[in-house]
């Protein structure tokens, strides 16, 4: 029989947190731990290494979903590999998007980078181009409703196609009331 570990001693052989313990423990992929008789939680090697197992799957950017489909094909014997090959390759073509969407941002924020002068002047390129194709910007094909503050009155304004219910000024003012407004809480 193996030495039962309380949370803290188990943390540090998983390599994980105290409070990833329990919020593992919460979500189902961990089980509850025994209790002591004065209620510490207690574990062993089994629960270290269902830990470490989840550790490693986070680090690769499993989701707990996913975590948990691993999991159950880990105990059970009579899985076939490929079934585990589907969820990593799935989980795979996943990364390679995002990848794909981390570089385009990449891209586009150099661009927005390089065309910036970064100097003392107050017109910046940067949120010149954000703004371009923010709600006030020219927008012919919908209506814009103004952004009301929380606690504010709720006017819709309807306005004529081809026509700005706001402008760039109007869009900063509501920004520092927003500002201003979560500052007070």
């Amino acid at each position: 029989m193996t030495a039962l570990m309380n949370i803290g001693d188990a943390a540090k052989a998983a390599g994980v947190s105290p409070k990833m313990i329990r919020h593992y423990e919460q979500t189902g992929l961990l089980p509850e731990a025994e209790r002591s008789e004065s209620g510490y939680r207690l574990y062993g090697e089994r629960e270290v290494s269902v830990l470490r197992f989840i550790r490693q799957s986070r680090r690769l950017g499993f989701s707990m979903p996913q975590i948990a489909q691993l999991i159950g094909q880990w105990g059970d014997t009579q899985r076939s590999s490929r079934q585990v090959k589907a969820i990593a390759e799935r989980h795979l073509a996943d990364l390679q998007e995002k990848l794909r969407e981390i570089v385009e941002m990449k891209s586009a924020l150099e661009q927005l980078v390089a065309v910036c002068a970064g100097d003392d002047h107050a017109n910046c390129a940067i949120l010149n181009n954000l703004a371009a194709e923010s709600p006030s910007a020219p927008n012919h094909s919908a209506s814009f409703v103004k952004p009301q503050r929380r606690g504010a009155s709720v006017a819709k304004t309807r306005v004529a196609p081809g026509t700005v219910a706001t402008s760039h000024l109007d869009l900063m003012t509501w920004m520092r009331g927003v500002h201003i407004h979560r500052g007070g809480h």
